[in-house]
């Protein structure tokens, strides 16, 4: 039986028990900011156990995509080193929303289980909570089991609980017994692989109030759970999850890829170099689908929350390719492998695999520039640690790795394991807090740590501030406190710094006397106003409080429109674009967000322009504020783990364009925004990018800056041109220098015909003026003669002749006439003075004739 007609005989068989088959939620539960992955069937059900939610069935089923790697549920460890662990897994689940209750569900269990499934009842077990008789006598009146296969179980096993508060009841669990010993009532509830839990039958039927007290509900509820590899490699006789069709396509890439052998017939914990390769093959395994999945439903790795769970497994499962020779980024290739498995059950991984397979790569890529060198380290450490007879890796050290080359420190701890090392933990979390508590200075230093610190010491007796800052930016109000350069007013139009959106600032008006406000930061529910000036006469009395309204309306211009990048991006880029960080206040907005590569030029410009089309439709803003949780999340608000809600938020809408939760300030419609304009994208980690832009007024002084480059440019321009005019005529002056220097040698060899020195040459020229000065240099050194220079220049002739004074007067000897000639036998003709003349020719093959010519015009 294939794991696909498994799960479908699962559906089909509560399909024929009336219940309404629903599709899987998302892996990444964004409408439940308390998880960071969905890891229960019932998660997408939450709100009817809870009483604020309702559907329109009472019955339902489906398979629930689920991560578990953190937190209560954290199997992490034990991935790939048993056999039935996974940190993504399957759910087969059903439900009774205040339907049928624990007869039901106990008998259509076993009738599914052992005559659908056809399971050997004699190996079947079945838990139930210490006190539930009523679930022990139905297991006895409802199944034909082995009335000795039922045991009970106290809090730990056997009793379900959403939270500290809130519905929970007793469960009622399936074990199956894979030992050949049929006596395992030792191995229930105890961990060995050799007996299994397959099923979980919860029965929602208490409230537990605050006080730890259990109400009975007036409505009581089924919710159970099965795990679908395990009960996959069950029916398929396999001793392992992995082993069964669910991962062997897997597994034989992976084998394809490393080139090393897959070994079927070894137990997981295997301690030999092929069942390490193994363990290898099943933690890349699990982990592919993990990533792929989350990322599928909107998840990318990173630094914090959820994407720090992906970061972690990422880089394990790149470490483990190691053990098996894969140096190279391979698990971008195993996706198409999940979504050739899945993608018939889950479409999701197949219209986005494109995106998944890009972004695991990028991540690979990223982490492989720095494991070697990093593995480098760590054995370093533990060969100094040997030398010493040493067994622990310093906390310092580990942070290291963490720090400097981004080992998380499970992967550290595992690596630590293999050669029998541990981990300093406590103090690599010392250090971790110092690191956090650096970056939390930065606000500290802003209002002063010694003076925060008193400051809310002496606070705790206030009354909530009252913020009017969304309706009004001045309103008459009463100083409550001051101390030591801050005050508290009993309301305030002053908005404190929030959400990436910087603090108001604006002035304090006491009797006329105007007093700075510079900043606004929350302590809790008290805003304190950072002033500077003497308010010591104010206390318990009346002032106005005015915020500085052109830069309230430049900071709401930035921050309204980062709503509008926010949607734009993911419309564009795709819809696994979250925000990952802000900045907006009065001179630019920034905007960080998950993202896998560079965003094209191409394609910022699509996105500024889909933003000013936007922008332009005149949009109006609604601020829903004081709005119930529950009511916010059918409007269809954005949220994104990490954002802390409470049971009434705010949500700032534009139309049917973007709705977001936000308690920050707002312009009242689209077109106040005025233009928005992207003036840097770039990295800031791998897989988040940051976009800065402006809007309204920044736009203008960016423009204004630009044209003040541009005239700056322009006038740089006309000055590098003059200066270039320069040094091309020093130049060419330098380089007629050295040509005249030729004339010395023309000089130093005349001719004499008939009583008259002759000095005729060849000469490099660029120009006829070149030719003309180098032709009077040679007049002026030969003093009593004639001279005739030629030179070819741009593919033409050009000759000069010069006479010296003497001859001009005494034997009429002319420069015009000797040139005329001269040019005759390079096909040109010329004239001039009588001391200096000049002519042009076509004929460059024939200057050497020309020249030999000259003596005979004497």
């Amino acid at each position: 039986m294939t794991s696909t007609e498994i799960r479908n005989q699962f559906l089909d068989f509560f399909k024929s028990k009336e219940h309404r088959i629903v599709p899987s939620a998302p892996v990444v539960p964004y409408d439940d900011p308390t998880l960071l992955f969905t890891n229960a069937g019932m998660n997408q059900f939450k709100d009817v156990f809870l009483g604020t939610g309702s559907r329109e069935y009472n019955r339902a089923a489906d398979t629930q995509k689920c991560i578990r790697v953190s937190g209560k549920h954290n199997d992490l460890e034990e991935v790939g080193h048993d056999t039935y662990h996974h940190t993504f897994f399957e759910m087969l689940g059903n439900w009774s929303f205040g339907d049928y209750y624990k007869q039901e569900a106990i008998k259509w269990a076993w009738e599914l289980l052992t005559e659908v499934w056809k399971l050997p009842k004699e190996r079947l077990w079945a838990t139930v909570y210490k006190t539930d008789d009523e679930a022990l006598n139905f297991w006895k009146s409802e199944t034909d089991i082995n009335p000795d296969h039922i045991l009970k179980f106290g809090e730990k096993d056997n009793f379900w609980e959403m939270g500290d508060t809130g519905p929970c009841g007793p469960c009622s669990e399936i074990h199956i017994n894979l030992n050949d010993d049929l006596n395992a009532a030792h191995l229930v509830n105890a961990g060995s692989p050799l007996c299994i839990e397959i099923w979980n039958l919860v029965f929602i039927q208490y409230n537990r109030d605050s006080s730890g007290t259990l109400h009975e509900l007036p409505a009581k509820h089924v919710d159970t759970g099965m795990g679908f590899e395990r009960v996959c490699a069950v029916l398929q006789k396999k001793n392992s999850n992995y082993d069964s069709d669910v991962f062997t396509p897997l597994i034989n890439a992976i084998a394809k890829l490393s080139g090393v052998k897959y070994d079927e017939n070894l137990p997981a914990d295997d301690k030999s170099t092929v069942g390490q390769s193994n363990i290898s093959m099943r933690v890349i395994a699990d982990h592919i689908r993990t990533l792929t999945f989350a990322i599928a439903d909107g998840a990318t790795p990173g630094n914090e929350g959820r994407g720090y769970v992906l970061r972690r497994l990422l880089r394990r499962a790149a470490r483990y390719g190691r053990k098996i020779d894969l140096k190279e980024p391979f698990l971008y290739k195993l996706v198409q492998v999940v979504v050739d498995n899945f993608s018939h059950v889950f479409p999701e991984i197949l219209s986005n695999k494109s995106n998944i397979e890009k972004i695991i790569k990028a991540e690979e890529e990223s982490f492989n520039s720095t494991l070697d060198r990093g593995i480098e380290l760590f054995d370093a450490l533990t060969n100094k640690l040997r030398v010493k007879n040493e067994k622990i890796i310093s906390g310092d050290d580990v942070f290291k790795l963490y720090d400097t080359y981004g080992f998380p420190i499970d992967l550290t701890a595992v690596m630590a394991r293999e050669q029998g090392f541990s981990i300093d933990e406590i103090r690599f979390n010392e250090l971790m807090e110092d690191q956090k508590e650096r970056a939390r200075k930065s606000t500290k230093d802003k209002m002063g740590s010694a003076n925060l610190i008193q400051f809310l010491s002496n606070s705790s007796n206030l009354p909530d501030s009252e913020f009017v800052g969304y309706e009004t930016l001045e309103t008459e109000a009463t100083v409550l406190r001051l101390s030591d350069g801050f005050v508290v007013l009993d309301k305030t139009p002053f908005y404190a710094e929030s959400g990436g959106q910087v603090g108001d600032s604006g002035v304090v008006d006491f009797n006329g006397a105007l007093i700075p406000i510079s900043d606004t930061i929350k302590i809790g529910n008290i805003i304190a106003h950072k002033y500077d000036g003497n308010l010591s006469d104010a206390l318990g009395k009346n002032v106005i409080a005015r915020v500085n309204k052109n830069r309230r309306w430049d900071i709401m211009r930035n921050h309204s429109a980062t709503h509008f990048l926010h949607r734009t991006l993911r419309d564009i880029l795709g819809p696994h674009v979250q925000q990952a960080g802000s900045l907006v206040n009065q001179d630019y907005l920034r905007f960080d967000f998950t993202h896998f590569e560079k965003v094209s030029r191409a394609e910022l410009k699509t996105i500024e322009s889909l933003i000013n089309e936007k922008l332009r439709e005149n949009i109006p803003m609604i601020h829903h504020r004081d709005t119930p949780f529950e009511e916010a999340k059918k409007m269809g608000a954005l949220m994104f783990f990490g954002d802390k809600y409470g049971d009434r938020v705010n949500v700032v809408q534009f139309g049917d364009f973007t709705a977001e939760f936000c308690g920050g300030t707002h312009v009242k419609n689209s077109s106040q925004i005025g233009l928005l304009k992207i003036v840097s994208e770039s990295s800031i980690a791998s897989g988040v990018r940051r976009i800065e832009a402006v809007t309204g007024a920044g736009v203008e002084k960016l423009i204004e800056n630009l044209e003040l480059r541009i005239e700056n440019s322009e006038s740089k321009i006309s000055e590098l041109y003059d200066e270039k005019k320069k040094i091309e005529k020093e130049v060419a002056s330098l380089q007629l220098k050295e040509k005249l220097g030729g004339i010395d040698s023309i000089i130093s060899n005349p001719l004499s015909v008939n009583g008259i020195n002759l000095f005729k040459g060849k000469v490099d020229a660029s120009n006829m003026d070149e030719l003309k000065s180098m032709g009077d240099e040679l007049r002026e050194k030969m003093n009593n003669g004639v001279g005739v220079l030629i030179s070819e220049i741009d593919g033409k002739v050009g000759i000069v002749a010069v006479v010296s004074d003497n001859l001009i007067k005494e034997k009429n000897i002319l420069a015009g006439n000797i040139v005329k000639q001269v040019a005759q036998v390079v096909g040109g003709s010329g004239g001039g003075k009588p001391h200096l003349a000049t002519a042009g020719g076509k004929d460059v093959s024939k200057i050497g004739e020309a020249l030999e010519n000259v003596d005979k015009l004497f």
